[in-house]
């Protein structure tokens, strides 16, 4: 745009003019002209006077629009900040859970392997939800086997009725407890029990093996020897 402003000056002195040149049609119809092109020049100045003041007031408030804008995104970028803050914590909090459950599951493998006692869990289908370590020297098991049933799995087990033993555990919540031979002579100790979670919720059955072969022989040649003596009497 372009702004043009006029200035009242003082009149410059009028030559005198001969009454003739004052009077004439010529004359009056410039002075005429004149007034009417500067009556003209002064609605366009107070046009643009208006005009500037409505911009003046537009700007203004672009202005405070603008000022409220950046005041929201300030106080947007402190409620993000701040929860960024608490995302933070909670992940922090999430990790030292998630470290602590793994060294809680690096103790009870431990514990477990230590026991030398063959574990395996079942969920409430009877399907292999984990096995320890030794597992496979009485069940063909592989990492790929979890979820699928156990009676799928072939066992050196001599326990035909440990399926049936396991679904009547989930439904008395009874522990079953027996004392099962293997194919190669070896003797175990097995136990069912159902499988309780921390809010006492069934959520299968533990089915533990513990070697007994050493004291079946033990036991079988006390046996022996008891009929050995009886024998001299």
């Amino acid at each position: 745009m372009v702004m043009i402003v006029f200035t009242d000056v003082a009149t410059p002195p009028e030559k005198k003019a001969t009454g003739r040149a004052r009077n004439s049609p010529a004359g009056s119809a410039r002075v005429l002209e004149l007034e009417q092109e500067l009556r003209q020049v002064r609605e366009e100045l107070q046009t643009t006077r208006e005009e500037m003041q409505s911009s003046q007031e537009e700007l203004k408030s672009t202005n405070e629009e603008l000022q409220s804008t950046n005041e929201e995104l300030t106080t947007s970028r402190e409620e993000m900040q701040s929860l960024n803050e608490e995302l933070q914590t909670v992940n922090a909090e999430q990790q030292s859970k998630m470290d602590a459950l793994a060294r809680m599951n690096n103790d009870m493998r431990n514990l477990l392997n230590s026991t030398e006692i063959v574990t395996v869990f079942l969920d409430n289908d009877l399907h292999v939800r984990r096995f320890t370590t030794g597992a496979n020297k009485l069940f063909k098991l592989i990492p790929g086997d979890v979820g699928r049933p156990l009676s799928d799995i072939a066992s050196d087990l001599l326990y035909p009725g440990m399926t049936e033993e396991a679904r009547e555990v989930l439904r008395t919540l009874v522990f079953s407890e027996k004392q099962i031979a293997a194919t190669d002579g070896r003797w175990f100790s097995v136990r069912i029990m159902p499988y309780r979670t921390m809010e006492d919720v069934i959520g299968g059955v533990v089915i533990t093996f513990a070697d007994i072969t050493a004291a079946k022989t033990l036991e079988a040649e006390l046996r022996e020897e008891i009929s050995r003596l009886k024998a001299k009497d």
